[in-house]
């Protein structure tokens, strides 16, 4: 089965940084095993954290967001869902999925959208169990 995928900001985050899962599912999506969406206000996202919290340059800003669009399909999103109360900015994530056709969100975010396993029957998990579910034919 072809996966769509949504990757949440704290994984696209975490596989530009790091050589763990995050990254690997990413990969996934670079290579065309799955396919990646996402949404300009995860990618805005991104780039406000990589600024703040990895302190990267603007250059880097730019090559990284050019990078993970070159194999991320771009969707619109409304921002009109609105589900979680506890964390309104994580309504973009479910949002994205929808607009996007995803079959999966990816996120490491254990307190609001992990909780919910799934939305529309868009399965949310964790980057271990989506690379594992990934390689199942």
């Amino acid at each position: 089965m072809f996966r769509i995928a949504v990757f949440d900001a704290n994984v696209l985050i975490s596989g530009v940084g790091w050589r763990g899962k995050p990254y690997r599912c990413l990969e996934l999506a670079r290579i065309g095993l799955v396919e990646g969406v996402t949404c300009q206000e995860l990618i805005d996202e991104v780039a406000q954290k990589l600024q703040t919290r990895l302190r990267f340059s603007t250059t880097q800003i730019t090559e990284t967001l050019t990078d993970l669009l070159s194999f991320l399909r771009l969707v619109r999103i409304t921002n009109t869902l609105k589900i979680l109360s506890a964390d309104p900015s994580d309504n973009k994530v479910l949002e994205c999925a929808v607009i996007g056709g995803a079959s999966h969100i990816v996120t490491g975010d254990r307190r609001h959208l992990l909780t919910l396993g799934s939305y529309q029957n868009i399965s949310i998990v964790s980057p271990a169990d989506f690379f594992t579910l990934a390689l199942v034919p």
